[in-house]
């Protein structure tokens, strides 16, 4: 199909070659020789008068032109894939389509498990991949890469829908043979205990209570940095340290290991944990279906 002279077949070819800016990566995607997707990057260069891609050292660079193509275009064909595509294949019991959630453990474990687990019998054919939230997720959300964010709200996009899933508060969590905390803790006690903490990222930025802490001047000592949530209590057993967790997720846990919870000696900020979704992605049938069984399952948490 051709419109203004333009063969619809290439935005196919142009939204991953600015995606890849290279051109084995795309011939790959695209399942053509290099040949055959260097024949098409030249055809769209005619088209649109431009480089689009321009050769620096070993690597290829987008023009500007490309720049400000590369949105629109992967609108176009997120669009089409959500109206046309998708829409043809949306009974969810023989639905084959792979879900893609960027999410952190602590609700993976507390939401995400459960809703995996009931679509497993409603919609056996459909797949799910986890990915973890410091890889630059609002990019990949506009780039279409991912389905869904499962994230507080504060690392959520303004380009998208979103919407509220659950608000959850913070405990501090100890062992429970640590004799030096009782049902309580003073905030001089809780400075000067030594801290389980989680670092995200390659900076290894620390979670909402180090935030808060700093609000009143002071540093927590640090004894142990974890790289996820759900390994928290378990550092915590055996031991005189203490942290600062998910209400929920301490609750699960406490089922299994002999921690105690105790309340903050500071009220913390709740966490306000938002699903979002790309606005392309709104009226297509299986994702709404996907989505609101995930709202569902959020809504009936204790």
């Amino acid at each position: 199909m051709r419109l203004e002279h333009l063969d619809l077949n290439l935005l196919v070819a142009l939204d991953v070659l600015l995606e890849e800016c290279n051109i084995t990566r795309s011939s790959e995607r695209l399942n053509m020789t290099q040949s055959a997707t260097s024949g098409i990057l030249k055809r769209l260069r005619i088209y649109f008068e431009d480089d689009l891609l321009v050769q620096v050292g070993r690597n290829m660079q987008p023009t500007p032109v490309a720049l400000e193509l590369q949105e629109p275009v992967r609108d176009v064909m997120l669009k089409i894939r959500s109206s046309i595509v998708n829409r043809q294949t949306f009974d969810p019991s023989v639905s084959k389509r792979h879900i893609r959630i960027i999410s952190a453990d602590f609700a993976i474990t507390v939401l995400l498990s459960k809703v995996i687990l009931d679509l497993q019998h409603e919609a056996p054919g459909i797949s799910f991949e986890i990915l973890n939230p410091y890889q630059q997720a609002e990019n990949m959300l506009a780039r279409g890469e991912v389905d869904f964010l499962l994230l507080p709200e504060r690392y959520t996009s303004k380009e998208h829908p979103s919407q509220l899933l659950f608000v959850e508060e913070h405990v501090c969590v100890v062992w429970e043979g640590n004799s030096l905390v009782g049902e309580q803790i003073s905030f001089a006690q809780y400075i000067d205990m030594g801290h389980v903490s989680v670092g995200f990222g390659s900076k290894r930025d620390l979670s909402i209570e180090d935030w808060f802490m700093k609000q009143y001047d002071v540093q927590r000592r640090i004894e142990v940095i974890s790289c996820d949530f759900n390994t928290l209590p378990q550092l915590v057993v055996g031991t005189n340290r203490i942290a600062t967790m998910h209400k929920r997720l301490a609750l699960y846990y406490a089922q299994y290991l002999p921690i105690r919870l105790i309340p903050t000696p500071v009220k913390l900020p709740v966490m306000r944990e938002h699903l979002q979704w790309h606005r392309v992605m709104e009226n297509d049938p299986l994702h709404r279906w996907v989505r609101e069984k995930i709202q569902a399952t959020a809504a009936a948490l204790e």
